[in-house]
């Protein structure tokens, strides 16, 4: 086998950022619920998730629950956002 097997097929380097560019953006940092949100979602969840499956449940809610942070929704506010 040549000496130089497998060199070809080593990714290239990537380029490094222009002078001019903003650095790359950081993670978001994450708003967490506050304790009343957190009651007043597992009081709605206990009124809505009798007739759902598992991952209905899970489905509904992690929705509710990026409603209720990212856009400060009431908890009624988000189940009819859902729901609509």
């Amino acid at each position: 086998m040549p000496e130089h097997y497998g060199e070809d097929s080593a990714p290239a380097p990537a380029p490094a950022p222009a002078e001019g560019e903003p650095p790359a953006k950081k993670k978001r940092e994450g708003k967490k619920l506050t304790d009343k949100q957190k009651k007043d979602l597992n009081k709605h969840m206990e009124k809505v998730g009798k007739d759902m499956s598992p991952s209905e449940k899970k489905s509904h809610r992690m929705k509710m629950m990026s409603r209720m942070r990212n856009k400060d929704m009431s908890v009624a506010k988000a189940h009819k956002d859902i729901m609509k």
